[in-house]
């Protein structure tokens, strides 16, 4: 058994965890200016350089706004957010999605998902749909939650990939973290065989070289987990 190291957060990464608990709890609200750098670090006993990197990080996730000559403002993060922005929700929420967040996620996923399953049919080979098999098989085999929802990835990685769009594989990477907790969700209430058959249907469809029927399966799976029988909102 392979142990590893434990590391205690940075006084930086403690300093943007508190602040982003601040705004998306509310305590600091949309467009209140934050103290100076000095004060800050003063308040928070910690040093100046610690502040304004922690700050400038928080610029880049959308949470703030660094104004020259003005001051440092709380910004709107649903408008200038990232993909870290929503890792830093699920943290705040402890690792939970809420369910305008899980709804929003899977709608960008109908669009994802519909985009590359259509080039992967124009585009596929044999080969390839072979690859893609194997890990759908490997879905229903898998010996646990965490073992089909990584073949799931696979699957999916692999349509992205045989699409033949280079941007397509890069943004659906991008949603890695949040795909794996609704995945996880999903087995947990409705089981890995509903997850296999997902996933098996899909594949079925492209293996025909039928493309109205895998977008309209892609769009009637993702919206059955949206409003559908396999709901997987959080309460």
């Amino acid at each position: 058994m392979e142990f590893r190291k434990i590391e205690s957060p940075s006084l930086k990464d403690l300093f943007i965890e508190q602040l982003e608990h601040m705004i998306l709890s509310g305590t600091l609200a949309i467009g209140e200016k934050l103290p100076s750098e000095r004060q800050l670090a003063e308040t928070m006993q910690v040093s100046r350089g610690v502040i304004n990197s922690g700050l400038a990080d928080l610029e880049k996730k959308g949470f703030l706004e660094i104004r020259p000559r003005s001051g440092t403002y709380v910004s709107d993060y649903r408008k200038k957010g990232t993909l870290e922005t929503l890792s830093s929700i699920m943290n705040y929420n402890g690792g939970r999605l809420r369910r305008d967040e899980i709804r929003s996620i899977l709608e960008v996923r109908i669009a994802l998902d519909t985009l590359a399953a259509s080039l992967c049919i124009d585009r596929v080979t044999d080969d390839e749909i072979l690859v893609m098999h194997e890990h759908v098989e490997s879905i229903h085999t898998a010996p646990s939650i965490s073992d089909a929802v990584e073949s799931a990835y696979a699957f999916q990685n692999d349509l992205a990939m045989f699409s033949g769009n280079m941007l397509i594989p890069l943004v659906f990477h991008s949603f890695k973290t949040p795909v794996f907790t609704l995945w996880n969700r999903f087995c947990v209430l409705h089981g890995i065989q509903n997850l296999y058959l997902n996933n098996h249907r899909l594949l079925q469809h492209i293996e025909n070289r039928d493309k109205n029927e895998a977008v309209a399966w892609i769009n009637a799976s993702i919206n059955d987990s949206i409003n559908g029988s396999k709901q997987i909102y959080f309460d």
